[in-house]
């Protein structure tokens, strides 16, 4: 066995070192080549698919585009709009077109079944541009402002839906018509409309002749 492994390593031995490195060189580049080829094949090089647009579907049907694509897909969301009906797709990631590897997760945006409601605050007391503003971050997008009769300006007295005072806690659609009943403290510019939030309260009327006429009637009386 010995002198076999001797004839073998002797003509190895007898080549040149930079014999040796060309070979070397040799297989690490027959090694690098067969592994870019096995990387192609694993990522599916050049292979890309479209999105489809299936915006506005309902998710059953939508699940069948994405099947007949290769795709897969997970609902990670759900908001509530008008612009496409309710149960159906509102919004996908990556979005309709895209080119995306075959068996990619398209994260997809539900539109809610229902509508969605948010419970209302607790306002008495507070001023009306914090209310306004609580309200607001409560996801109340339509909002009156009406001013009523009482001893303090611009305080937040309550809440209404078409006409009825709503209880602090209780729930009603976000898109409902509220109307946030203010205190004008004396000198509302209307207390029979609603007035906007970002149309200032009028300065106090001036008085009129006839006030001046009898306060000066009165003066002369004393």
């Amino acid at each position: 066995m010995q002198i076999r492994f001797k004839n073998i390593r002797e003509p190895f031995m007898r080549m040149p070192i930079v014999l040796h490195v060309l070979l070397i060189v040799g297989v690490l580049c027959l090694l690098s080549a067969i592994t870019l080829q096995a990387l192609k094949g694993y990522t599916l090089h050049n292979q890309a698919i479209a999105v489809p647009d299936v915006k506005g579907l309902q998710l059953e049907e939508a699940s069948t585009f994405f099947e007949n694509n290769d795709l897969r897909y997970t609902v990670i969301d759900s908001v509530y709009t008008k612009d496409v009906p309710p149960g159906a797709i509102y919004e996908m990631v990556p979005g309709a077109g895209s080119k995306v590897k075959e068996g990619r997760i398209i994260f997809v945006t539900l539109n809610a079944r229902t509508v969605q409601t948010a419970s209302v605050p607790d306002v008495a007391d507070l001023s009306f541009r914090q209310a306004y503003a609580l309200l607001q971050s409560k996801g109340f997008t339509s909002i009156d402002i009406l001013y009523v009769a009482g001893r303090y300006r611009d305080l937040a007295l309550s809440v209404e839906l078409r006409g009825q005072p709503l209880k602090p806690g209780e729930r009603v659609p976000i898109a409902a018509q509220l109307v946030l009943k203010v205190s004008d403290g004396g000198s509302a510019p209307d207390a029979a409309s609603g007035d906007s939030i970002d149309t200032p309260p009028p300065p106090p009327r001036p008085r009129t002749e006839e006030t001046t006429t009898t306060s000066s009637e009165n003066e002369k009386w004393f």
